[in-house]
């Protein structure tokens, strides 16, 4: 029995259009391997041989995945794991050499992933229809037996009361929206109700500025900017041009259907203990604030202050957050990193292992990639045959980890199909290709041509040409073969440290772009005061303090750049510096700067420094408080010795220098009469 958990892989010619490697998939896949011609119909037998078993079951082959899956229903059996060899391997011109692909495919389609949370969105079809004209109210009318109606209109144009209004209409300018589906507030300036006298046209009563509507789903037939950011993906916001027919039947169609409770995929979880962005009211990393295209996240408050605060019900899913985050606070649920770094390490391993040499990784979407891919099987030259796609919920998700591994693991090179008009969110994923490139570079392993792009097209044809015109440049060592384990974050550095050992690189440190998430906090010494705020605020300890001494430490590996060391330290001495440390001085904390402590002058306890109590002195000396010698010496003692000294010893703290005495009329009148006797 083949496979480490006794799987059976059937293999599909598809009616003989293409031809399979049996060798080269049995030897890669890591599962008993069955072929046929035409399984899905004159050789249905021997699929249902195959599930009589009751072993784990992987069929090549998409089309027919429905057939498949209800003979396992019909059977009350696990469905089997379906994976596409067809048009991603054997549809090509160099389908006659795709055999270690299709191992490659089939084995990492045994990968298991797991079940994704969710979150429920709630509607009972409370609608909000915003307007300029009569479409509104049309649309309005439309939908009166299913929702719960209100209009808001402009007034921007004249409309003509209908002869019976079902619905309350109102007068008023949305200025502004929070929320999702189930929960929108929409703040409106100048609501007001008509006259129940209008006659020819609407006449409104007066209005009222700051007015709330809350709604469940809001229509906005307005034709003014939209109330949200990225609106096309914020659930229960349906906008349309009400010139625009086609666009406000689809809206009207769309809105019809937002009733009930709905189930969201919870795209991104959060850890808030981790997160960097603020402490002691100053800022650090607004990453993923900065890129969050939906503004579902923003500064927590109150008992958050600390932390972002991520909304689940708004988030749409691009994932820019997680590529981002340095600390792995926020991570992609879709799959999480762990499981997809699995299934892209079991792709690359199990390419070599069936002979392959010099892949390409091709992630892509459902969405887009895959009717681009099939396109180019049926009406084009198909993908070379070192091209390996793997379908992900967002490339815009990709965080360095998984880039890194990829090329850890054996990828020559890394291609992430989006979109020709750029998706939301896509700059993080650019940033760590980027990020990637340059290590790679730094390690003597970069090429003329990037390791790691994207290819940004619509046309399956310009996607077919720029991968077959990638050159072949595998690197010149065998991949590695670790497992992926850690935070994103301890993932990405364990690629990179094994591809420096596996390099003979002798590079110990390689410059990095700016943002990235490893780096040293350089500290001016000779400016610094030991005062230890960067300890306080650091959120991975990075910066520590020695409780035996005055000392401050800083673990570079632990860094994550995020400047809120930079934004407290009061004297202003702490730069960033993005960086990969290969030195093994980098996983150990290394003395910043340190500093004779003083020791009290009464008992030798050890509080403080001796360069801070001579800066103190120095800054006091010449202040009238501390003219007598006795008061500048409490400064040597510690804070319970300087106060029995200053009890014991009757020194007044707020005793201030003798007064002069007072002078009476009659001192003066003797002091002129002497001088008028002194005077010659």
């Amino acid at each position: 029995m083949s496979g480490t958990d006794g799987r059976i892989a059937l293999v599909c010619t598809c009616e003989d259009t293409m031809r399979l490697d049996e060798k080269a998939i049995a030897r890669g896949c890591g599962a008993e391997v069955r072929t046929g011609e035409q399984l899905c119909m004159a050789q249905l037998d021997r699929f249902l041989a195959a599930l009589a078993t009751g072993r784990p079951l992987t069929v090549a082959c998409t089309a027919q995945a429905p057939l498949f899956a209800q003979e396992a229903e019909a059977a009350q059996v696990p469905a089997p794991t379906f994976v596409n060899i067809r048009e991603h391997a054997g549809w090509s011109t160099e389908g006659r050499n795709a055999g270690a692909k299709m191992a490659a495919l089939i084995a990492a389609a045994a990968e298991p992933m797991p079940a994704t949370p969710l979150v429920l969105l709630e509607s009972n079809g409370v609608t909000l229809v915003l307007g300029r004209d009569a479409v509104a109210l049309e649309a309005a009318a439309r939908l009166q037996d299913r929702l719960d109606l209100t209009v808001l209109l402009t007034d921007a144009e004249e409309v003509t009361p209908p002869r019976t209004v079902p619905f309350p209409v109102m007068r008023g300018r949305a200025r502004a929206a929070t929320g999702w589906l189930g929960a929108f507030e929409v703040t409106v300036d100048g609501a007001a109700m008509p006259r129940p006298s209008s006659r020819a046209r609407f006449d409104w009563g007066p209005g009222k500025d700051g007015a709330t509507s809350r709604a469940d789903i809001v229509l906005d037939l307005t034709s003014n900017p939209p109330l949200f950011p990225t609106h096309e993906v914020r659930q229960g916001y349906l906008r349309a041009d009400p010139a625009d027919a086609a666009a406000v039947e689809r809206a009207i169609a769309q809105a019809g259907e937002l009733v009930g409770t709905f189930d969201k995929p919870r795209f991104v979880t959060f850890e808030g203990s981790l997160c960097a962005h603020a402490r002691n009211k100053r800022n650090g990393c607004t990453r993923c604030i900065d890129l969050c295209p939906t503004g579902a996240i923003t500064p927590g408050t109150g008992p958050l202050k600390d932390q972002v605060v991520i909304s689940a019900e708004i988030c749409a899913g691009c994932g820019a957050c997680a590529a981002v985050c340095p600390t792995g606070a926020a991570t992609y649920t879709l799959p999480p990193a762990r499981a997809l770094a699995r299934r892209i390490r079991t792709l690359l391993l199990a390419y070599r292992e069936a002979g392959g040499e010099a892949p390409v990784l091709l992630l892509h979407d459902e969405a887009q990639g895959e009717p681009l891919l099939d396109a180019l099987a049926r009406h084009g030259d198909g993908l070379p045959a070192r091209v390996l796609p793997l379908k992900v919920n967002e490339p815009t998700a990709l965080d360095l980890s998984l880039i890194a591994g990829a090329f850890a693991w054996g990828a020559s090179a890394i291609r992430v199909l989006l979109p020709a008009r750029r998706k939301h969110g896509a700059e993080g994923l650019l940033r760590n290709l980027d990020y990637a490139n340059a290590a790679l570079a730094g390690l003597g392993l970069g090429h003329a041509s990037p390791r790691a792009a994207a290819i940004e097209t619509d046309d399956p044809f310009s996607l077919g040409e720029a991968l077959t015109a990638l050159p072949r440049t595998p690197f010149a060592f065998a991949p590695s073969t670790h497992q992926a384990i850690g935070t994103p974050r301890e993932m990405a550095l364990q690629a990179f440290r094994t591809l420096r050992a596996a390099a003979k690189a002798p590079a110990e440190t390689v410059p990095m772009p700016a943002l990235a998430p490893f780096g040293v906090a350089k500290v001016g010494t000779e400016g610094c005061t030991l005062c230890l705020a960067c300890t306080s605020v650091c959120p991975t300890s990075a910066f520590s303090a020695n409780p035996e001494r005055p000392q401050l430490r800083f673990l570079e590996d632990a860094c994550v750049q995020c400047n809120l060391c930079a934004a407290t330290c009061p004297e202003k001495v702490i730069s960033l510096e993005p960086r990969l440390n290969f030195a093994e001085a980098a996983t150990v904390p290394q003395v910043v700067k340190e500093e004779e402590p003083a020791a009290c002058q009464r008992c030798g306890k050890l509080f403080g420094t001796k360069a801070s109590i001579a800066r103190v002195k120095a800054k006091l000396s010449a202040h009238w408080m501390f003219a007598d010698p006795g008061r500048q010496a409490l400064l040597d003692l510690c804070e319970e010795c300087r106060i029995d000294a200053a009890t014991s010893g009757g020194i007044d703290p707020y005793a201030g220098p003798e007064r002069p005495a007072t002078r009476t009329t009659e001192d003066y009148l003797r002091e002129a009469e002497r001088a008028k006797r002194d005077k010659p």
